[in-house]
Order: C-alpha cells, then structure tokens, then sequence
C-alpha cells in the first residue's frame, strides 16, 4: 500500500525556484507564475502509476520524475491552478487517501547565521544549485521532514522577503534550504519558513 508522504500545491512559482526547478527537470521546463504539484510517495515506484493518473487526467505537464531508494517524486505544472488541482485530486482518489493522509512536516534545523565568513562561503558555494552567497551576507538554513517542504517554503519565502535562494534541496530523508539576503530580509524568511511548516495539516 501507497504512503503519501507529501502533497504541496504551489500556487505561483516564483522566479528562483523555478529557475532551480528548471536546472533539474527532466521534463518540461516550468514558467514564472505556473501552478505546481509537488507529490512524494513510498514506495518510490508507486510514483510511475500515479504519474500516468495525473498526465492522463488533465492538462498538466511533467517538470520531474525521481524514483529513489526509499521514496517517490513527482512535480507537475500548468498554467491553470484548477488543471493543476485536479491532476492532484486524481491521485489523492487512485491511492484511496486525502490530503489530511499526509506525514506532518517537522523542523529538524533552522537557524540564522549572520555576516557569513569568507571561507564559509567558499564552502558553500562549491556545492550549491541556486546563487552564490557573498562573504557578509546573512544566511539561513533550514532542514525538515519531509522532504519535499523545502519546495513550498522556499516559495513563500522568495514572496515574503528580498533573498537570494542559495539551495534547495528537495529529495531523501530531509528536505535542505539556503537563503542568503540582509538581515532583515533574511529574518523575515526566516519566520515565513518556520510558520510554513508549523502551519501545516497532516498526521503527526
């Protein structure tokens, strides 16, 4: 039987993410201000059937497909949020579940580091997906379960606040976020991260 481990609907993609999206889609690449479904699943090849439900279903366009170790990821798009919505629904219905059925997103880590080093930022760099993060800079970082909430907060917060979206990192065990911005900006993420996830439903 089918866990669905996370159900994210973005409403409007915003210009970092989709453009970090983008940097890994196997798919169809995603616009600014497309709708998004972001699905994770155990096992992880449950993730083929359900992606055939959702493209056969309505008109919505395949951005990644990743079947892991563990688990099981899709995110499709469209134009329309009601296309979108109901691609979503369709596999809520074939799995026999809602979206209350979700695991609840739990914050391991999330901290503000402020004036970052030099070196630090060397370090990072060498491994990150998204924009360089520059000595001085303030930085935040944040860790959760599952995974796939990295998507949604990196979202609301590239809309809440003037920061850099440094990395995300949506798949395994747990989900990774870097921000980079002033402090300010990078504080006001930071509470829009956090209340993402207290904020969010499913089963503890």
């Amino acid at each position: 039987m089918s866990t669905l481990r996370s159900y994210i609907f973005l409403d409007r993609l915003q210009p970092q993410l989709m453009c970090l999206l983008g940097s890994t889609a196997r798919g169809f690449l995603p616009r600014h201000n497309d709708a998004a479904m972001v699905i994770e699943v155990a096992p992880g090849m449950d993730i083929e059937w359900l992606t055939d439900i959702a493209l056969k279903h309505d008109d919505v366009k395949p951005g990644n497909l990743v079947v892991e170790r563990q688990f099981g990821y899709l995110e499709f798009h469209g134009q329309s949020s009601s296309s979108v919505k109901s691609a979503g629904a369709a596999v809520l219905d074939a799995m026999g579940v809602s979206e209350k059925s979700v695991i609840k997103p739990e914050i391991l880590a999330s901290k503000v580091i402020d004036r970052v080093d030099g070196y630090h930022a060397f370090l990072i760099n060498r491994s990150k997906a998204g924009s360089m993060l520059l000595p001085g800079e303030s930085l935040y970082i944040m860790e959760m379960t599952t995974s796939s909430y990295a998507l949604l907060v990196a979202n609301e917060a590239e809309k809440a606040a003037n920061v850099k979206l440094i990395d995300c990192r949506f798949m395994g065990p747990a989900g990774r976020l870097y921000l980079s911005g002033t402090a300010s900006d990078v504080r006001t993420a930071a509470a829009v991260a956090e209340a993402v996830i207290r904020d969010a439903g499913g089963v503890a």
